[in-house]
């Protein structure tokens, strides 16, 4: 008789797992399923855009091909976002698609300058533990678990307008949920929390135009088809009151479908922790008003016509300076997000190669002609199309800033052929792509969250709370692009 070994450890357990996963039943791993099917539509998008497509030139091509194959990168390959808009970047210089000034000027895109420098200024606010000792002084007021959540979520939201980050703000928030989760004490109450502050961190992002990279290639988008950008105060106006709303509504969802009346009655004790009893020094002051005068510089850029990424880089050297912060710059700039600063500059070179080229307008117009023979649909069903396609782009996408700059030139934009707003479809395909709390992976607050050990929640729990909260958001959105943001002057 044949004994079959023995694993050795939970290290072999694990390793032997993987290799069951990448191989069911004998049949081909799932590595090489992805790189046959990836392959397969590399090859079939350059014989539909050189060899069926019939009327388009060479720099037309080149550009939807690159555009064509960074996707597949993304999508099919999931490889990391910046090396392959970079690569694009560079293949577009090479075949000649754009000019090769093209690449270094979107390295010097106001763009990347603005998310650089509000990176340096979130660097020095999470290194102080401000935003920490804000939020535990506010939340230690409130003596039940319903009102805590209410104020959670206002105070998450606040942040928007000061953390550019995503990311950023989930760090920063992780050590208030361990600190409210260990005092609570409750397991209901630890999992709704778990959920709540990813959720609240990633809706509440559309409210500012520093909220999230996507959001800067939306401007960018707009200010090159011909639109009146939205400023920094300009955006909050518009997508603030969203934001709140929708970040409003997840908490309430979060209360009504996670909690039971115990756990939401639950009368709390919290006692701020040693380092929050302390007033705040000399330097903490410092470090306030000089953020404050930041973002009341931003808002009101319109009136002083000082441009945005001047204001954020000027605010940024003040506030890493030792004699505000006692912060060397050096130090805060290392907090600086290269990785998504070099993606920026790639996908904004790809985007100048669809717009530059004529693309994105030969795809509106042949998108049009094939539509033709069916008649003009309302602008409510062209606007509810463009919100559905950037709400569930997510579980394709997983990069917000990489679904803006593939929705924008392929959805938005063609989709404005039909006689809507390039603007307003092009700020709800970017707000829209901000909804990405579905699975694990789809964001990285929602990984930070849910990858604790022990699992704060499930991914069935994720998936419960998304299903109960796309059609509210998607419904949300298209009242704010058909009825509001018109009244208010953006046209549809």
């Amino acid at each position: 008789m044949t004994i079959s070994p023995v694993i050795a450890s939970e290290k072999d357990l694990v390793t032997l797992n993987a290799a069951v996963a990448e191989r069911i039943d004998g049949h081909m791993p799932v590595s090489q399923v992805r790189l046959l099917v990836g392959a397969m539509l590399v090859a079939f998008a350059a014989v539909l855009i050189f060899l069926a497509a019939d009327g388009l030139a060479l720099p037309m091509r080149l550009s939807l091909m690159v555009f064509a194959t960074t996707l597949i990168c993304w999508t099919i390959f999931d490889l990391p976002e910046t090396p392959v808009a970079l690569a694009g970047a560079a293949a577009l210089a090479v075949t000649g698609a754009v000019g090769e000034e093209a690449v270094y000027a979107a390295l010097g895109n106001d763009i990347v300058w603005l998310m650089m420098a509000a990176s340096v200024i979130a660097a020095v606010l999470q290194a102080s533990g401000l935003v920490e000792r804000l939020a535990f002084r506010l939340l230690a007021r409130f003596r039940d678990v319903g009102r805590l959540f209410w104020v959670v979520t206002l105070t998450i939201f606040v942040t928007a307008f000061v953390i550019p980050s995503t990311s950023a703000r989930a760090a920063i928030f992780m050590p208030v949920f361990l600190g409210l989760a260990s005092t609570i004490g409750r397991p209901g109450v630890t999992r709704a929390l778990a959920l709540l502050f990813p959720s609240v961190i990633l809706l509440s992002a559309a409210a500012s135009l520093t909220g999230a990279g996507a959001h800067l290639v939306a401007v960018d988008f707009i200010r090159r088809s011909g639109g009146e950008a939205p400023g920094f105060l300009g955006w909050a106006l518009l997508a603030a009151p969203f934001a709140l709303l929708t970040s409003l509504l997840a908490c309430g969802l979060i209360l009504r479908f996670f909690l039971d009346d115990a756990d939401r009655n639950w009368r709390l004790d919290l006692p701020a922790a040693p380092t929050e009893k302390r007033p705040f020094s000399a330097r903490d002051k410092a470090i306030l008003a000089a953020t404050a005068a930041i973002v009341a510089a931003l808002a009101t850029s319109d009136l002083h016509g000082i441009a945005l990424p001047v204001v954020a880089l000027v605010g940024a050297l003040v506030l890493a300076s030792e004699g505000i912060s006692g912060m060397p710059f050096r130090k805060a700039l290392k907090g600086v997000e290269w990785n998504l600063l070099l993606f920026l500059a790639g996908t904004l070179v790809i985007g100048e190669a669809l717009l530059s080229t004529g693309t994105a307008t030969e795809l509106a117009d042949r998108l049009i002609g094939a539509f033709g023979q069916i008649g003009k649909p309302p602008a409510w069903l062209v606007v509810l199309l463009a919100i559905a396609v950037a709400t569930f782009a997510h579980i394709v996408l997983a990069s917000r800033t990489a679904r803006a700059t593939v929705l924008i030139p392929a959805v938005a934009l063609p989709l404005a052929g039909f006689g809507v707003s390039p603007a307003s479809l092009i700020m709800v395909t970017a707000i829209g792509s901000g909804f990405c709390q579905t699975l694990m992976v789809s964001a990285k607050p929602v990984a930070l969250f849910g990858g604790m050990e022990p699992p704060a929640f499930s991914p069935s729990d994720l998936l419960r709370l998304a299903l109960m909260l796309a059609l509210p958001f998607i419904a949300l959105l298209a009242l704010f692009a058909l009825v509001i943001w018109p009244a208010v002057g953006l046209e549809t």
